[in-house]
Formats: C-alpha cells, sequence, structure tokens
C-alpha cells in the first residue's frame, strides 16, 4: 500500500530514486555515535543502510496529499536533467518521476499547490522541467509555496556563504527561480495556513527557512518533517545532525521540540528521505526518542 488516509486528507507515496547516496553513516551523520549503528544494523539494514558497503541508504520521494478538493504535492525531488556539478549522484538524472505520478492518479495540470520545505536539492528539482533549452514549471497551475527565508538565503543575488557550498549550485537558478518569474510562488513567513486540516510553520535549523507541515484531520495528527530527520538514528540520537545543516545548534532544537510533540501527541512523524515504512510514531525515552510503529506504507525495496 502506498496511500493511507488520515481524517480527511489522503496520503500516497510517489517515489523518484532509492538507493544509497556515497555517504557512510559518520560522513553523513557526524555527531551520531558508533553504537547506534552497530546495536541498530539488524533493523536499519537494508532500508537505512547498507551493512555490506556501510553506506546510507536514502529515498528521494515526495507526498501526494488530497484534502479539501485540493491536490497537494510535499516537495519534489531532484528533477531531471538538471546539471549539477558538486553533487554527481543527481546530475542529469532522467527517472520516471511523472510517469509515478500518473499512477498516482495526478497529471501536472492536476496540481493545486506544491509545497517545498526548504530549498535544497533535492526537494525543488521536479519544480521546473527542460522545454526546449527554458525551465518552465512543471506544474502550471499549481501556487508554490517557499519559505522566504529559504528564497532570500539560496539567492545568488544575495551573496550568502551556505555551508552546504556549492553542492547547492545552479539549483536556484533552475529550480526556483524560473517559478518565481512565473508568477506562481507564493513566499510565506512564520507560519501559513493552507486549509483547516493543513498548516505550514517554521522549523529552522537545517537551513534558515526550513519548515515542517503539520497534518491535524479528525482525531488523526501526521507532521511531514522534510530534512529535520534524513534517518531514524536521529529518533534515537536526535542531536545527531547531517553533516548539511546549516546551524547546528537550531537544528537540534527544532528537532528536539518537534519530536517531543509528536511523541507526546500521538503525532506520525514523515520525513522527506525514509525508505522501509517510510514515516513512524515515536515515544520517549528518558532523555531522546524511541520508534513506537511504522506507518502502513509497503516497504522500499520489497523486503521486510
Amino acid at each position: 500500500m502506498e496511500q493511507i488516509t488520515l481524517g480527511n486528507v489522503s496520503v500516497t507515496r510517489v517515489w523518484e530514486y532509492y538507493g544509497p547516496v556515497g555517504m557512510r553513516p559518520h560522513a553523513f551523520f557526524p555527531e551520531s555515535s558508533q553504537e547506534v549503528w552497530e546495536d541498530g544494523v539488524h533493523w536499519l539494514a537494508p532500508h537505512f543502510l547498507d551493512s555490506e558497503t556501510n553506506v546510507v541508504n536514502s529515498a528521494i520521494q515526495t507526498w501526494l496529499l488530497r484534502s479539501q478538493g485540493k491536490t497537494i504535492l510535499v516537495d519534489t525531488g531532484v528533477g531531471n536533467h538538471k546539471e549539477r556539478p558538486y553533487a554527481p549522484v543527481w546530475s542529469h538524472l532522467k527517472t520516471n518521476f511523472l510517469d509515478n505520478l500518473a499512477r498516482a492518479g495526478v497529471q501536472p495540470e492536476d496540481v493545486d499547490i506544491v509545497i517545498n520545505t526548504h530549498l535544497h536539492i533535492d526537494h525543488v528539482g521536479w519544480n521546473t522541467y527542460l522545454d526546449g533549452r527554458r525551465w518552465v514549471p512543471t506544474f502550471p497551475n499549481a501556487t508554490y509555496l517557499m519559505p522566504k527565508d529559504d528564497f532570500d538565503f539560496w539567492n545568488p543575488e544575495n551573496n550568502h556563504k551556505p555551508l552546504f557550498g556549492r553542492g547547492n549550485q545552479n539549483v536556484f537558478e533552475d529550480s526556483v527561480a524560473p517559478v518565481h518569474a512565473a508568477g506562481r510562488t507564493l513566499l510565506w513567513e512564520n507560519s501559513h495556513q493552507i486549509d483547516s486540516d493543513l498548516r505550514l510553520d517554521a522549523a529552522p535549523g537545517h537551513t534558515p527557512g526550513s519548515s515542517v507541515l503539520t497534518l491535524t484531520s479528525g482525531t488523526d495528527r501526521a507532521v511531514f518533517v522534510g530534512d529535520m530527520l534524513h534517518n531514524p538514528v536521529q529518533i534515537l540520537e536526535p542531536d545527531a545532525n547531517s553533516c548539511f545543516c546549516e546551524d547546528p545548534a537550531g537544528a537540534r532544537a527544532t528537532r528536539r521540540k518537534v519530536l517531543g510533540w509528536a511523541a507526546d501527541n500521538n503525532v506520525l512523524v514523515i520525513p522527506a528521505h525514509l525508505g522501509g515504512h517510510g514515516a513512524a510514531e515515536i515515544t520517549r525515552r528518558d532523555n531522546t526518542f524511541d520508534i513506537k510503529g511504522w506507518a502502513p506504507f509497503a516497504p522500499y525495496p520489497e523486503q521486510g
């Protein structure tokens, strides 16, 4: 099953990529302990870790929401044909993402809202596609919700010096600016209410404009956390940032705040990049957290 229903909102997982991202655990998560990987290998492999190569596995996926008559995409992956000189694993991809979206019953023109939780390379790629020599919006009728703080931070005209360095090179120019030039963006700050079931809130740390999407419908609760979590080890060790966090202290504080709220309120935590069952309910464990149960999405890859 790739679709679940939470209250009045359906949530469908749409794949772009799954596999190794070329990074070993302590390169990806420098603050994580050796023990968390060694003790957890029996459940981290194969979905989150390749135990033979000791390389982290990751998913690139979009969460498709249908809420109150609107078709909504949460993050748009890497995209095809993009020039990524400092991120070769994502350069010039030719994936079947749009076909996968069509299998979920959605054509590009059907999309009403695109949410970019932040503006990293692997969250905005399908914002645009190559039409001849021009990058144009993939979803021509959609409003693209982008955090203004991230829009300003990644805009090359502002000359910021991100920790990510050149890893995000070309991303603003080919996946953000064309959408803005077409008049399709809404740059929001602090919070943004999409409808009575869905709300965006600032959750800075990973990037200045990182955000989370909270779903509250009936008795069901979920939070789409983007890159607040890349791997479930960060539930067990919430102070372990990824190497891509622009504000390490802010990222740790945000992670603890959101996970604490999720644990105390029976909230399904839905990160951007988890393979396997894709999302989890969590519980408190002393000063950290633990996984209480996985979402009912079919595991990917099809094992376990």
